[in-house]
């Protein structure tokens, strides 16, 4: 069997915050590999939009956009029931959307509090539920995680927490949900700059010197970790955190 063959993936997969960065990048990837898309976003329509006509122009009939309120619960069921409803079939969920502040000590508030919890933890909880029952026979879940969400980093405690909820989930479903369902996750180290904790130069390169591989990530390595792990080259990978990191989580 060629690599080629290997690579090749099919059916439907829904991925969350899969507009934009590294969630675009995902998308891409796994419709390049014979997948349709079901493309979540909250905000960024237009971009989702974009995204899928490009796809669209690739394949007919290939990619759509689904918006939903991830801290929403009856969204996020409806939108489980969306994605498998466009093509009557649903293999596969990525849950990428996710939530990221600095939020030192004194500047947490309940509503802060709450909107981390939800998109990173309990979202990823209650959609793969609602996915369940409408998965086929074999299906796969990757959740993307953190490589640093397991270190103590001060001023990201909400953030943190919920990621590494989000670890021992990912840990606890590839029990729970096998054999039918495959559970695993990819920890990106530094891969883009965050938008919402902006960071000058000297910033920067003081994080750079953290990566032994001495640069950022690139959005599609994630992608294509993502992609290996909803391969049927991966069958027996199961409850797996895959770090694409440059190996900043050994040094931090």
């Amino acid at each position: 069997m060629s690599n080629e063959t290997q690579d090749r993936l099919s059916g439907v997969v829904l991925v969350t915050g899969g507009a934009r960065r590294v969630g675009a990048a995902i998308v891409e990837r796994l419709h390049g590999s014979g997948m349709n898309v079901a493309i979540h976003c909250r905000s960024s329509v237009a971009e989702g939009a974009a995204l899928a006509a490009r796809l669209n122009a690739l394949r007919v009939d290939s990619a759509i956009v689904l918006g939903a309120d991830l801290a929403d619960d009856v969204a996020v069921a409806r939108l489980a029931v969306d994605a498998h409803a466009r093509w009557g079939r649903l293999d596969a969920l990525v849950n990428n959307a996710s939530g990221y502040r600095r939020t030192p000590m004194g500047t947490i508030t309940p509503a802060i509090f709450d909107e981390l919890i939800a998109s990173n933890f309990k979202a990823p909880l209650l959609l793969t539920q609602a996915c369940l029952p409408l998965f086929g026979a074999q299906a796969a879940v990757v959740n993307i995680l953190d490589t640093l969400a397991r270190h103590a980093r001060p001023g990201f405690a909400p953030y943190n927490a919920a990621k590494s909820a989000l670890w021992s989930l990912t840990e606890t479903l590839a029990v729970e949900l096998a054999p039918r369902v495959r559970v695993n996750g990819v920890a990106p180290g530094h891969i883009l700059w965050a938008e919402s904790t902006a960071l000058n130069a000297e910033q920067q390169a003081a994080e750079l010197a953290r990566i032994p591989m001495a640069r950022l990530g690139e959005p599609d390595e994630i992608a294509r970790a993502v992609a290996f792990l909803l391969s049927p080259v991966s069958g027996y990978l199961n409850g797996v955190i895959l770090p694409v990191d440059g190996a900043l989580r050994l040094k931090a």
